[in-house]
């Protein structure tokens, strides 16, 4: 009886042990990913993403998924932003403007959203435990910093030659969007 009495006490003490899934949140990226995909030529499925993602090594509970993305007009992507909500993305938008660069005479269009990314990274920071950033700007290098001193596992995905130096140095690690593509490339 005793040996019985022993047994259930380690089983429900190994069992008050079990961790949590953690608790993911994405953010993409959109403009910055858009031309990482289109170097690798070949693009991927948000779909498959944040399923990828939720189950990848530490099986996740999906907290919360964020795109952002430039717009030529209120219109513009209207179809692929519905199709991002229907996910359970939160789509995050800004008009994009033009710059005239002196060195090269050219016009440009940006719509830059780090702030924006950074911004949503640290209002919702208590909500989870894991962040995958789809990004390779280096820019995010402070805000990955900050958010690593508060105990959060940071990923971040991009490609070789769009990742900035400084980013993947402050990551937690570092996901090579070809090493996954087989995991998340669009049929």
């Amino acid at each position: 009886m005793f040996g019985y009495s022993c047994l259930v006490i380690v089983i429900v003490l190994t069992s008050m042990h079990t961790p949590p899934p953690s608790r993911l949140s994405i953010f993409v990226d959109g403009n910055n990913m858009f031309y990482a995909q289109q170097k690798n030529g070949w693009f991927f499925d948000p779909k498959r993403v944040l399923e990828y993602f939720i189950k990848e090594t530490v099986p996740s509970t999906l907290v919360n998924a964020f795109w952002y993305t430039g717009l030529k007009d209120p219109q513009d992507q209207r179809g692929f932003r519905d199709a991002l909500i229907s996910l359970g993305y939160t789509v995050r938008t800004k008009i994009l403007k033009e710059y005239y660069d002196d060195n090269s005479g050219r016009y440009s269009q940006k719509a830059n959203l780090d702030i924006e990314i950074v911004v949503d990274m640290f209002n919702t920071a208590a909500q989870y435990d894991r962040v995958v950033l789809f990004s390779g700007d280096g820019d995010f290098e402070r805000a990955i910093e900050l958010l690593r001193s508060k105990n959060t596992h940071i990923t971040v995905v991009s490609t070789e030659g769009m990742i900035a130096r400084e980013l993947r140095n402050a990551t937690d690690r570092y996901i090579d969007l070809n090493s996954v593509k087989r995991h998340i490339e669009k049929d």
